[in-house]
């Protein structure tokens, strides 16, 4: 039986269908708005793993280009690996449904999204997450949901639920949300700059929003929901965690001494291998438990520390950004480097500047883009002094790269004032936290260090939180352990005067606005203090590009003259690029752009274009060569793609037997023009180009 529900959001109506497509799966929801449908499944295996203590979810999202009426790219024409919108859609879907399943529940649950048609103006990402809920909600899997999702744009300050392609390209918000009835859980964005008001009241305009979208999923949960299954939750050895508890916990609350991430975790490594040899015998299949009841006895003693005599891990009060070292130009041979180290996170930054050629293209289900800015994100595992597997980019490099892009992309001058294409690289050495906001440090000073002319310099910081027995604290420039043991990670990246990129992840069921209100206004505090550091190092763009990047000029031409720079069969200009190493691109409006990889490369290519295109005059000296010889003469081109004929009889003062004893192929030689016939012929000699022979004295 199909059951169909739907909501009206931002004047367009989103609908919820089930019961007809993949009725195999625990919940499938076919969710659609205008022409853009997405199809999400949700599949729970029906026992966990005997050794799992984690819960193990998987989100995967796929757009199918029969969905737009394209056919795939490349030469096998089936879609491939994701791209990396793809797992970006993966992650903001996966982030706000996690916390939502029960803490003791550990059996392997998958989601499956895939557009399954796209009318190429309403992107499907927030569809995805709206359907993935609410396959979850009925599918009788246990979940605290539902979640709503609403993308948020802003038009002349006006709020926009669901903006389409070209609205998002006009707003200076674009924000996703996702949230509960009663709570945001998860915001993913960027804005041009926006103040803190400005953001929050976005994410309540949302928020108004969600709350609909959940009360017609729960409307669709009474009418075709399953019965919640059956599953044996996680349980904690109660037994073992007191024992554990009674023995070392003198030891564990010693570990708040420890303020080093390294010395702190060889401690805690130490007690738990103490308290295994401990209850071996006791225990003799206990060593996973203990080491558990050494963790939540750690936790609880972190979390109730700051909360209650607000002391950090490391010693920090909660509002204190950790010491920050910020150095320009490290590398000598690179467009532009900055080395950005806070704390034990520690990210270099690299600038590569291209031509239009380097642009990177990405075809998408619905169209193709040009990306003139990109930002590439390394994580290697020497990073956090472990071994792993080095091979291709991760999910979390990929979402962590798209984050700093975005904070950064605000900054960047407009193409015609910069026509460069933009690689940065952030090479992550260290890790302790927010390796993300330190990427967007580094890659604004990096920026600077590459003379590229951004609008302001851009720093990023990431906020905590705890909450214990009805108390908060709001914690700034969290470590790894405030985020492993704390209940948020807001990262927020900006200028001095406002907010460029933002993302919450949310560990429990939400947090209310008063709460956000607070860590938006204590990251302000945190954003200018890291900025300030960065300017004491630079405060501006140098002006002078890297001498080893590449140099750039535009060269206006009319538009009858394009076929002469390009000539035959690209002729002409292909000679340019050959004879000087340039890149030479030229626009259907005569606009010639020429890169070259030094000044001097630079000066000779754009002086062959407008040769190219200059007119030959009757009486003018010119510097030909010399492209055919034949007895009678040879043919010397004084412009490119304009030859004309030097008569032997022209060639010099004195009578010449052979041309090849004055001229040849390939030779430089001085011409005269001494005239055009109506047809453009030239009549050229090098005996007037020279000066007249002395006469001879007795």
């Amino acid at each position: 039986m199909i059951h169909e529900v739907g909501v009206e959001i931002g004047g367009k109506t989103i609908s919820f269908s089930t019961g007809e497509l993949a009725k195999q799966a625990d919940g499938s929801i076919l969710c659609s708005m205008g022409e853009t449908s997405v199809l999400a499944t949700a599949v729970a295996d029906k026992k966990p793993s005997a050794d799992r203590d984690f819960f193990p979810l998987s989100v995967e999202y796929k757009e199918k280009y029969y969905a737009a009426g394209r056919m795939p790219g490349g030469y096998i024409k089936r879609e491939g690996r994701p791209a990396d919108h793809e797992i970006l859609v993966c992650r903001i879907t996966d982030r706000p449904l996690r916390p939502l399943f029960p803490k003791d529940f550990l059996n392997e649950v998958q989601i499956v999204i895939s557009t399954l048609s796209s009318d190429r103006k309403q992107p499907s990402d927030v569809l995805a997450i709206n359907a993935a809920s609410a396959a979850v909600t009925i599918s009788g899997i246990p979940f605290h949901g539902p979640v709503g999702a609403v993308r948020v744009g802003r038009i002349d300050g006006q709020f926009i639920a669901n903006p389409d392609v070209d609205q998002i390209e006009k707003s200076d918000i674009d924000l996703m949300v996702a949230g509960t009835v009663n709570a945001v859980t998860m915001i993913e964005g960027s804005s041009k700059n926006v103040t803190e008001d400005d953001v929050l009241n976005a994410v309540m305009f949302a928020h108004d929003n969600i709350k609909k979208i959940c009360a017609v999923q729960s409307d669709l949960k009474i009418k075709c929901g399953k019965p919640l299954m059956s599953y044996v939750g996680a349980k904690t050895n109660e037994e073992i965690f007191n024992a554990v508890k009674s023995k070392f916990l003198s030891e564990i609350e010693k570990l708040s001494d420890v303020l080093e991430k390294k010395a702190r975790e060889d401690a805690f490594n130490d007690i738990v291998v103490k308290a295994q040899a401990e209850f071996a015998e006791a225990y003799p299949d206990g060593a996973k438990d203990i080491y558990n009841a050494v963790h939540d006895i750690d936790r609880d003693i972190v979390r109730r520390r700051i909360i209650f005599d607000k002391k950090r891990a490391d010693g920090r009060k909660l509002d204190e950004v950790r010491p920050i070292s910020v150095r320009s130009g490290i590398l000598p041979r690179v467009h532009g480097s900055s080395l950005f180290t806070r704390g034990q996170t520690q990210s270099m930054g690299i600038v590569t500047l291209g031509s239009e050629k380097d642009v990177q293209k990405v075809d998408t289900m619905n169209r193709e883009e040009v990306k003139r800015f990109f930002l590439h994100y390394n994580f290697p595992p020497f990073s956090v002094g472990e071994t792993g597997r080095i091979g291709g980019t991760g999910r979390r490099e990929i979402g962590h790269g798209i984050l700093a892009e975005r904070a950064l992309q605000w900054t960047l001058p407009e193409p015609s004032k910069f026509p460069y294409a933009i690689r940065l690289v952030s090479e992550i050495l260290e890790s302790n936290g927010s390796s993300s906001m330190a990427t967007v440090c580094s890659g604004s000073l990096a920026f600077f260090d590459a003379g590229i002319p951004v609008k302001a310099p851009i720093a990023g910081i990431a906020m905590g939180l705890v909450m214990e027995e009805g108390k908060h604290a709001v914690l700034t420039d969290i470590q790894g352990i405030e985020d492993h043991l704390g209940d948020m990670d807001f990262k927020v990246a900006g200028t001095k005067e406002g907010i460029t990129a933002f993302q919450l992840d949310i560990k429990i069921e939400g947090i209310t606005p008063e709460i956000m209100k607070e860590a938006l206004a204590q990251a302000k505090e945190g954003r200018l203090h890291i900025l300030g550091k960065m300017n004491e190092v630079i405060s501006e763009p140098n002006k002078e590009l890297s001498p080893y990047a590449p140099r750039f000029k535009k060269v206006s031409i009319p538009q009858d003259k394009i076929g002469g720079l390009i000539g035959p069969g690209g002729k002409n200009i292909r000679g340019i690029v050959e004879s000087t190493g340039a890149d030479v691109n030229v626009a259907e409006d005569g606009e010639v752009s020429v890169y070259a990889i030094d000044l001097a490369s630079l000066e000779k290519a754009v002086r062959m274009v407008q040769l190219s295109v200059a007119e030959v005059e009757a009486g003018k000296i010119y510097d030909g060569v010399v492209k055919r010889v034949m007895e009678y003469g040879a043919f010397v081109e004084v412009l490119p793609g304009k030859e004309g004929l030097l008569h032997i009889s022209k060639l010099d003062h004195k009578r010449v037997a052979n041309v090849t004893d004055i001229v040849n192929i390939g030779d430089s030689v001085k011409v005269k023009v001494l005239n055009i016939d109506k047809t453009g012929r030239l009549d050229l000699s090098r005996k007037d180009a020279m000066p007249a022979p002395e006469a001879e004295t007795e």
